[in-house]
């Protein structure tokens, strides 16, 4: 079938619709590459909950796991790399092309990991097209920093904070300026900054009155504030020479795009926030509701004036934002973690069934 009308509109929009999920059903199905052909996606994330819920949920990783036990690897962190980093590798085939099409600003997948991980998994996947995510905490600015400075393709994820995201610029911007300095390449090094929204308003809205006009708003004007930062930090003579040597602005990402509160519309953050160079990291059946009835016109940065009023009347009706914010981050850190404890585990329980079986 020809190409989804309003996912293509999208696209010519400016928009990179990428994925939020990923699964060897997908890939082996043939359904991911459906998506890139008829929906217009262009990349795709993974993290440790979608990798858990996936073996979990299908038998399609028992025989490598089999094998991989069988061969003596019993480690269950080794036995995670050994089975996602295959699906990245599929993944990153897949979208090769729009890598390609694109001179490298699409066609990525994103593959999560903690910090000390990070240089390690790059180097085994050994693929252009691949991004390993990194947190967006103080913590993890020093780190962005050096991994842009190793010429490591980064997802900056779990941004809440419009002051965090422009310290993770400064971050990779610094990252780009110590490369530059000893005479290696920027042309190649790609990032995302991974803005993440319903969460957002989710945690805002419980805090408002019944029938506040605030309500379902705050994330979009959020959104909206963080993008005009990044026009103007991607700008001005310091970028301006950095580009010259080759460098690639880090571009917005929305995520956390699927809409929780059923009485908002079901295609909100991303109808509302279209506009050029930005990616939106959908999950499947958000992508599919825009391909149903979504509606393109340039939303992202049609007023940026009345996005920041509703921030500062949202700290009027005493909505304490950089609270909410660091409150979200410290949240999705602990579920990230929790996450890959609870990944852990289940490997753990599955390659003891296997080895049970072995024996």
């Amino acid at each position: 079938m020809a190409q989804d009308l309003n996912l293509k509109a999208l696209r010519a929009a400016g928009v990179s619709i990428w994925l939020d999920t990923l699964s060897r059903w997908l890939l082996r199905s043939g359904e991911f590459e459906t998506l890139i052909d008829d929906y217009g996606v262009t990349g795709a994330t993974s993290n440790p909950t979608i990798f858990a819920k996936a073996i979990t949920s299908s038998d399609l990783y028992d025989e490598q796991l089999k094998h991989l036990v069988a061969s003596g690897d019993r480690d269950t962190q080794e036995l995670f790399f050994s089975l996602a980093l295959d699906d990245v590798r599929a993944a990153a085939k897949l979208l090769r092309r729009e890598y390609e099409r694109s001179g490298g600003r699409d066609g990525f997948i994103s593959f999560e990991c903690t910090i000390d991980q990070a240089a390690e998994l790059w180097a085994r996947l050994g693929l252009p097209n691949v991004m390993i995510k990194v947190p967006g905490t103080k913590a993890g600015l020093p780190a962005i920093e050096e991994l842009t400075r190793r010429g490591i393709n980064i997802n900056v994820t779990l941004l809440f904070s419009i002051d965090r995201y422009e310290q993770v610029m400064a971050a990779y911007i610094g990252g780009l300026s110590a490369r530059a300095q000893e005479g290696e390449s920027l042309q190649h090094v790609r990032s995302v900054a991974s803005f993440f929204l319903s969460r957002i308003d989710t945690k805002v809205d419980a805090r408002l009155p019944e029938g506040s006009q605030l309500r379902g708003t705050v994330a979009l004007a959020s959104a909206r504030v963080a993008y005009q930062r990044y026009l103007s930090t991607f700008a001005g003579p310091e970028w301006e020479r950095l580009r010259k040597l080759g460098a690639n602005r880090q571009l917005p990402l929305w995520a956390s795009t699927g809409t929780k509160n059923p009485d908002y519309s079901d295609v909100l953050y991303v109808a509302e926030l279209v506009g050029p160079e930005v990616v939106n990291t959908m999950p499947e059946h958000t992508l599919r509701a825009f391909a149903d009835h979504g509606r393109v016109a340039r939303t992202l940065d049609a007023d940026p004036d009345a996005a920041q009023r509703t921030l500062s009347d949202a700290a009027a009706a005493g909505i304490d934002l950089a609270e909410v914010t660091a409150e979200l981050e410290r949240e999705g850190v602990e579920s990230f973690c929790g996450s890959y404890r609870q990944l852990q585990d289940c490997l753990a329980g599955k390659a003891g069934m296997v080895k049970g079986a072995l024996t």
